[in-house]
């Protein structure tokens, strides 16, 4: 339902909404790739044990959200 009316809404303002598999997305360094738990020391901190990378744990998310929204968008021109 709530995919739906997100659609139905984003439709209405010219926009689009890509579907994306979520999972590991505030694990996953936005900087070098390297995904793991204990990139994430806290609810809210990232910090990456590989390259050092350092960020909200929401802010990692979302631009990696972000990110495969875009590959999936530029992989399936309309």
């Amino acid at each position: 339902m709530f995919l739906t009316i997100l659609h139905a809404k984003a439709e209405s303002a010219g926009r689009e909404v890509i579907a994306v598999d979520p999972r590991n997305t505030s694990r996953t360094c936005p900087e070098c790739g390297h995904t793991a738990k204990e990139n994430r020391p806290t609810q809210e901190k990232f910090h990456c044990v590989a390259c050092g990378h350092t960020a909200h744990a929401d802010t990692v998310g979302a631009l990696n959200v972000l990110r495969a929204g875009l590959v999936r968008r530029d992989a399936n021109p309309a």
